[in-house]
């Protein structure tokens, strides 16, 4: 692993942490959590620096409110993977392939499922989760080589399940777009999951493959407030923004959904109806939706979020939730970890359903996408070919 500098390819990671609680401006979650795999722990105290009074002139180095006086900045270091194609079983996930360019994700989504797996880096699935990020750049390599294999079968893959695919540091390392690249010169389908614009930038791939039914986009909008969306999402663009983006992609000819995700009871569960009306006005042709997931260290990190931005809200909420995780803050079960159950997960499943309708919307694309066009890359091999 080599350490490169802010959404480039070159600086060291900032070794700055915050203590619990502290805000962090731009960011989603307000401290991290301990690393669920190490034995030892640190405890945040004040050594008296922060607030040490000045020789000069009496004041105090900390800002008024208690603010911090930094803003952590965004790193990312390569990370060397052996494959790129992560393959999945799961009943309810509607693909069996995935490619995540980038790991880590600076959108900084306080509800994120993904957070867990920074703990794998021996990282803290809080702040470091979006601000310490992983790039990919040997991804569109990897990919070749195992599109070349003699039993590799054709089927959709999907970029965006796991950490977006069009976070900010893709402008600068544009692996995705290699990823695109590559399938569309051998005709291989895939699906796009983001809530970022910058998936415009590709139209010029991605058009040409959903003209021959090969490609389908979809658009993440949990919200159309802008003051809820810069809490849960900081450095994700505009709900509005992303409207357009629907509204661009369907111009250009590439069937496109929304995903109204996740469903926050008591935050954002009220806007269900208008966000699926808005999809469907900017062209979007079909609309799904899942339920607040709260895996491992995702719940602490969301509890003080709503304590630090809903106070008044935080008790109910999550009483909400509990209720549909079956008395937990999560429930990884198949068949239910994506929707919930009882009576508040029912009810939104009701509305959803009546929503779509309404807008004239499909809860999923009827056709699948095209795999008999596929064309392998072929295989390096060692002897050159005589033909």
């Amino acid at each position: 692993m080599k350490s490169v500098p802010d959404h480039a390819p070159g600086a060291v990671p900032d070794p700055l942490r915050h203590a619990p609680g502290e805000p962090v401006r731009g960011r989603g979650a307000t401290f991290n959590p301990g690393n669920r795999y190490r034995r030892d722990t640190r405890e945040a105290c004040d050594d008296g620096w922060a607030t040490s009074t000045s020789a000069n002139d009496g004041t105090t180095g900390a800002p008024p409110g208690g603010a911090s006086p930094r803003q952590l900045r965004t790193t990312v270091a390569i990370q060397r993977a052996r494959t790129i194609i992560s393959r999945n079983d799961s009943p309810d996930i509607p693909f069996t392939q995935s490619i995540n360019p980038y790991q880590g994700c600076e959108h900084g989504c306080i509800y994120c499922y993904a957070r867990p797996s920074h703990a794998y880096l021996d990282l803290s699935p809080g702040l470091d989760f979006e601000t310490h990020l992983f790039a990919k750049p040997d991804a569109a390599a990897l990919l070749r080589a195992e599109l070349a294999r003699p039993g590799y079968v054709c089927d959709p893959i999907n970029l965006g399940s796991n950490t977006d695919p069009y976070q900010p540091i893709e402008r600068d390392w544009k692996i995705t777009r290699a990823i695109l690249e590559l399938l569309a010169a051998h005709q291989h389908p895939f699906t796009i999951v983001t809530k970022s614009a910058l998936v415009e930038r590709d139209l010029d791939l991605i058009a040409p493959m959903a003209a021959k039914h090969m490609a389908r986009v979809f658009v993440s909008l949990p919200t159309l407030d802008r003051e809820l969306a810069r809490k849960l999402e900081p450095r994700a663009v505009a709900p509005q923004r992303r409207l357009e983006t629907l509204r661009t992609l369907s111009s250009a000819g590439v069937p496109t959904g929304v995903f109204v995700a996740p469903i926050i009871p008591q935050l954002n569960d009220r806007e269900l109806e208008a966000i699926v009306a808005a999809a469907a006005a900017h062209g979007a042709t079909s609309a799904s939706w899942t339920m607040l997931r709260l895996p491992r260290e995702v719940a602490p990190l969301f509890r003080a979020w709503l304590d630090e931005h809903f106070p008044l809200r935080a008790a109910h909420v999550m009483s909400i939730v509990q209720q549909v995780r079956g008395g937990r803050d999560n429930d990884s079960r198949f068949g239910a970890r994506m929707r919930g159950t009882g009576n508040f997960a029912d009810l939104v499943a009701a509305r959803f359903a009546l929503a779509v309708r309404r807008a004239g919307l499909a809860q999923r694309h009827a056709a699948p996408l095209d795999t008999s066009r596929f064309r392998p890359p072929r295989a390096s091999v060692a002897q050159g070919e005589l033909f």
